[in-house]
């Protein structure tokens, strides 16, 4: 588990709020340029992973590496600077803002003039306004919402939205990307795309960690699946095998052991 070949490591990690144990003891571990599904029935805590993961909550032991280096309590700004973004279950966007304008806040992160800068109009800030700007569209090209740069986020189709708060995830420069059921409100055609997208985000060099109620986009996507019940993991491994496994199907399908 803590291979330098790992980008992220999960060491027995565990968390509670009151008396229940949401995540209880989970380890596993993420290969660079790999997609791992997180999957497992409601409750199961896979969503207080990803908030252990990407520094909403701290865990109360275990620790958490990226690289190696322990990031169990760094603050959320201070992971995004080291390369972990996020989508959420809910769309997150700012509803007043226009579509180039949400992706130009995701690239907020990686520009460098500070506040002189910015009160002066130096050509160092403006050349930097120019790139983020290039950027933004690229990446709005890259989920197919190029045309729609101007529009006001809040007008687009819910399908949209998700693929906007996708490409602004991206515009952090992730080099682990963790999405949060990015498939739900989809329908199918928007659903393949998706599919289609999270596997050029990896042939970019990002790994995917994919939380994700729809097993047929799961078991096509990814490499690994990782199971979760009520806290605890209860089997890791390729698709194939997670599909066949009488603990996966007692918990997560509802079949008899």
């Amino acid at each position: 588990m803590t291979s330098n070949a790992h980008l992220l490591a999960i060491d027995s990690i565990s968390k509670a709020f009151g008396g229940v144990q949401a995540i209880d003891t989970v380890s596993f571990a993420l290969s660079p340029e790999s997609i791992t599904g997180l999957i497992g029935p409601n409750g199961a805590g896979k969503t207080t992973l990803f908030n252990l993961v990407t520094g909403i909550f701290p865990p109360d032991s275990g620790d958490i590496r990226f690289r190696g280096e322990s990031i169990s309590g760094k603050a959320v700004h201070e992971l995004v600077g080291m390369g972990l973004g996020r989508t959420f279950q809910n769309v997150e966007l700012f509803s007043s803002m226009s579509v180039l304008e949400n992706v130009l806040v995701g690239l907020h992160t990686r520009t460098s003039c500070g506040i002189i800068g910015s009160v002066f109009r130096t050509p160092r800030l403006v050349k930097e306004e120019r790139r983020a700007r290039e950027r933004a569209l690229e990446l709005l090209d890259f989920v197919g919402l190029a045309d729609l740069a101007h529009q006001r986020s809040s007008d687009l189709p819910f399908g949209w939205q998700r693929l906007l708060e996708l490409a602004r995830a991206l515009a952090s420069k992730p080099d682990l990307l963790l999405l949060d059921e990015p498939a739900a409100g989809l329908n199918m055609g928007e659903t393949d795309t998706l599919g289609e997208l999270i596997e050029s985000i990896r042939k970019h060099g990002i790994t995917v960690l994919l939380v994700e109620h729809d097993m047929a986009l799961t078991m096509k996507t990814c490499d690994r699946i990782v199971v979760l019940d009520r806290g605890k993991k209860i089997a890791e491994g390729p698709p194939r095998t997670i599909q066949s496994d009488e603990a996966v199907m007692a918990a997560y399908l509802g079949k008899p052991k």
